[in-house]
């Protein structure tokens, strides 16, 4: 069989392209549609190139020429040619990450014997990525490309010896997806570096399993991949990308890529639901953690973890960690009997509301609504665990939702003690916690006590609780986005004696600092900078931290100048971080 070439006739005066090629001494032809032409045209260079050397290649419409080989010679699914065109197709309209110019750089940069490995948790828009790029390429470049995806069947030799196939017949860039479902991809990821990148193929590896990867970069790759983590999503991505607009829905529904926006795909918000956000805690974290540690070191690597791993009670420690992980991250979140920070904190601020104080939560049945929420997070009291919660257990599941880019600790300085290290722990997917918010919101409403509260009074109520609830949430969007983004300063909350500065900004090589009031109301009103014009306070700040450069309260109003302060647009703030 010939690999053969394109013809073109005209009929009733129009131009045709026809492919020609002979088979078993019989010339054959067909006819080319537009669309596949251009694709067609590259892939027989390629095969002519191919053939020059003593290799095969294959045609996009799966025509095989030069003994190339079939797609069932392949161990793993292997898409190119018409079947990565359209696995690409569905993502052509979707708006870009700012990842991707990383992912971009790399494929089309010089070689430099390196893999890209593209992690994160689940749908933060990995293999979106990889489709946006395959999308974009030209003819020539997508014909050297190949797809492949790999399932917990496949080893690292199925993989081997389909990528050892796509070299021999001139493919040149190949992504990799949910490689870490080998079993023993950590102990050999070595493979995909020294053997394919350094033979001049660019190798794209992404996947889930996160901790896989770093374990993977700590025992087999080292300096020879390029990591891109897609899991951390700040508020200027979450809008532009999904065309979504405001905080409160970021509050709501961010740390994914995957919601019902304008400008992404059409599948549901990962967290509008409480069963959502708990399947999601279930199989990007948990068994996420789970699966690394299983591969890594041949499962010698559990640690003081086993027992919980085997008792199936790592989800219900992660559970009890992100209801309390906006206060501390200590022993007693975990060992505990269950009860809601939520809750006592409402009930303290509704009894001094200024304007409409009660005391209605006091009147709430705290038992019932415990048991209410336990029930609904699907939480074990500590005397219903098989196994003791120990400190050990809590600095690990902290290293490891670190590692994930789950949590980030933020530095609480306390003015009268230095000394003092203290921080506190902010969540990097808001919609996860607001969603076991809602559910606290949900127990309530069960109360019996609040059957004997009008509905306007219940109602103002829960929609206080949840607004303290989105007010803390924001200032640690606020400082977590400020700290991604400014990594050449220090960020923290500055306490003194009474009150703080929510936020400071200190330039340690310009001895100056900017502080920060942070609120979520819309409305600008003289009691929220009380703080920043405190003359006592800011001289303490600026003999320890240099030059107050700027005073601000970032709200969710319009930005404008209060008494010397400046108040910033809380969107406008975190897309300006960018």
């Amino acid at each position: 069989m010939s690999i053969g070439g394109i013809t073109y006739k005209k009929i009733n005066g129009k131009r045709y392209a026809y492919y020609q090629w002979c088979e078993n001494g019989k010339q054959r032809s067909r006819r080319v549609k537009d669309d596949e032409l251009e694709l067609l045209v590259a892939q027989i260079e390629l095969a002519k190139s191919q053939a020059a050397l003593g290799r095969s290649t294959e045609l996009s419409d799966g025509r095989a020429v030069y003994s190339a080989q079939s797609l069932s010679a392949f161990k793993t699914d292997v898409k190119t040619g018409v079947l990565l065109e359209n696995f690409a197709a569905p993502v052509k309209d979707f708006k870009k990450r700012e990842c991707f110019a990383t992912l971009h750089d790399y494929v089309y940069g010089a070689n430099n014997d390196r893999v890209l490995v593209l992690y994160g948790l689940r749908r933060t828009g990995k293999t979106t990525l990889v489709r946006q790029l395959i999308g974009e390429m030209d003819a020539t470049h997508r014909a050297k490309t190949a797809f492949v995806q790999v399932n917990a069947r496949h080893t690292l030799a199925d993989v081997n010896h389909d990528l050892k196939l796509l070299e021999s017949q001139g493919f040149k860039y190949v992504f990799v997806d949910e490689v870490t479902q080998l079993g023993d991809f950590i102990e050999g990821a070595a493979l995909f570096s020294d053997v394919f990148a350094v033979g001049g193929m660019k190798v794209v590896l992404s996947g889930t399993d996160s901790l896989g990867f770093v374990f993977s970069e700590d025992e087999q790759l080292y300096d020879r991949c390029i990591l891109l983590h897609t899991t951390f999503i700040p508020y200027r991505e979450f809008e532009r990308v999904l065309g979504v607009v405001g905080i409160d829905e970021f509050i709501r529904y961010g740390g994914t890529m995957s919601m019902g926006g304008t400008n992404y795909n059409k599948d549901a918000f990962t967290f509008a639901t409480k069963k959502g956000a708990d399947d999601y805690v279930d199989s990007a974290i948990a068994r996420n953690i789970q699966h690394s540690l299983k591969c890594y070191q041949y499962g010698g690597h559990f640690r003081s973890l086993q027992q919980l791993y085997e008792r199936g009670e790592l989800t219900n420690a992660i559970n009890r960690i992100v209801e309390d992980i906006n206060h501390r991250f200590t022993l007693d979140v975990l060992t505990r009997d269950f009860a809601s920070n939520d809750l006592k904190i409402s009930a303290s601020n509704l009894r001094r509301d200024r304007m409409h104080p009660t005391d209605a939560l006091d009147k709430i049945n705290a038992v019932a609504v415990a048991q209410e929420m336990k029930r609904l997070l699907e939480i074990m009291d500590c005397n219903e665990c098989s196994v003791d919660i120990e400190d050990a257990h809590r600095v690990e599941i902290r290293e490891y939702l670190q590692m994930l880019d789950m949590i980030c600790p933020i530095d609480v300085v306390n003015m009268a003690s230095l000394n003092q290290n203290a921080f506190r722990t902010v969540l990097a997917q808001p919609g996860l916690r607001y969603a076991q918010s809602e559910a606290l919101v949900r127990s309530l409403m069960m109360d019996e006590a609040f059957r004997k509260i009008s509905i306007e009074e219940r109602n103002r109520i829960i929609a206080r609780i949840l607004d303290e609830i989105r007010g803390r949430m924001m200032e640690e969007i606020v400082l977590l986005e400020t700290k991604m983004a400014r990594p050449d300063k220090q960020i923290f909350t500055l306490q003194f004696p009474v009150g703080e500065f929510d936020m400071v900004v200190f330039d340690s090589e310009n001895a100056c600092c900017e502080v920060y009031e942070i609120k979520h109301s819309d409305k600008a009103v003289p009691a929220q900078c009380r703080h920043l014009q405190d003359k006592k306070k800011c001289h303490e700040t600026e003999f320890r931290y240099g030059k107050i450069k700027g005073r601000y309260v970032i709200y969710r109003g319009k930005s404008c100048c209060l008494n010397d302060i400046e108040y910033l647009n809380v969107e406008e703030y975190l897309k300006g971080l960018g």
